[in-house]
């Protein structure tokens, strides 16, 4: 199995102190952001660093801007396609932040409680590359046979549970493309 105790197999361990305990223990929907730092820059250990609180804030002048956040996410999925993961799926990540879903009959708000947050290197506007697109179909596979409540419905965007705060991962991020990798992915090949 590729999840072990909350843990994606082929992703690099970093350990963030921005977790806690799911209220409920529930895992049941995926939360897609993007990021870099500093914005527009695709390189370096700083986004790590964030989510980890060394981020120091003097190296960049908009590291000033963020270096006191305290926020973290299961995953990042950096542009060559490497995973490293900062909370084990089963606690709670920091990354949602006021945001709302509309979950069958009713609207829920604390969506840290439930989802999975997965960072891909990157901003709005900047094709995402293959090797991410791969990354990320093979992760969902191993948490849609891992995670009984979640489902590829439940699959969404920072963009769609806060639309008035947040854009990411924006139109550079290709829904299509994603999904057919992910379909790749989850049919049997036959040989």
């Amino acid at each position: 199995m590729s999840i072990e105790q909350g843990c994606w197999a082929p992703a690099r361990q970093v350990a963030s102190p921005n977790v806690n305990d799911r209220p409920d223990g529930e895992v049941s929907a995926l939360v897609l952001h993007s990021i870099s730092l500093p914005p527009g820059v695709f390189s370096g250990d700083a986004i790590e660093q964030l989510f980890t609180n060394c981020l120091d804030p003097s190296a960049h002048p908009y590291f000033a801007q963020v270096a006191d956040l305290r926020v973290s996410a299961h995953l990042l999925i950096r542009r060559d396609g490497e995973a490293v993961q900062f909370v084990p799926f089963e606690q709670r990540a920091w990354h949602a932040g006021r945001s709302c879903w509309f979950d069958g009959a009713a609207w829920r708000g604390q969506l840290n409680d439930f989802t999975i947050g997965i960072e891909l290197e990157g901003d709005e506007q900047t094709a995402y590359r293959d090797a991410q697109y791969l990354t990320l179909a093979g992760v969902v596979r191993d948490l849609l046979a891992h995670y009984p409540l979640f489902t590829p419905e439940r699959i969404t965007s920072h963009a769609r549970i806060a639309p008035l705060r947040k854009t990411d991962p924006g139109p550079a991020f290709d829904w299509a493309y994603f999904r057919q990798c992910l379909a790749k992915l989850s049919t049997p090949q036959h040989s």
